[in-house]
């Protein structure tokens, strides 16, 4: 059975894919190897895992004007996630998500969305309507 969150309208087109998620914040410059397509900071709680192509969901963005191109760069060598989701993104990192055509959202209605998805959830994300759907948990 499918369950929908409702969030604010995001940036982005429809996307289906496998869920990564941490309880962690996001900086596409200092997290990411963007050659290997892996988190590659220590200390970051999904070190070590392939983003490449997974639907990302994590506490909050981080960092400036790099970390937004940054986004359009890993989708110009495709190496980089199918969606971000997050509690709240900065206003730079939306910008790079625009640039880089990568879908996002945030500000879910039903709380934090690192206890609301787990990791292999598949999820559709429609930035449009503003819903997150887990249809395979």
């Amino acid at each position: 059975m499918a369950t929908t969150y409702k969030c604010h309208v995001g940036i982005g087109k429809k996307v289906e894919g496998e869920a990564l998620v941490a309880d962690d914040n996001f900086s596409a410059r200092y997290d990411l190897n963007r050659i290997e397509g892996v988190f590659s900071r220590p200390q970051h709680k999904l070190y070590g895992q392939q983003y490449n192509g997974k639907i990302l969901v994590l506490n909050t963005a981080k960092g400036g004007v790099a970390s937004a191109w940054m986004l359009h760069e890993m989708a110009s060598r495709n190496i980089c996630p199918k969606a971000i989701i997050f509690n709240s993104a900065n206003t730079i990192l939306a910008q790079g998500a625009a640039l880089a055509e990568m879908s996002m959202v945030d500000r879910f209605e039903d709380g934090d969305v690192t206890t609301l998805f787990r990791t292999g959830d598949t999820l559709q994300v429609d930035p449009e309507a503003g819903t997150v759907t887990i249809t395979n948990r």
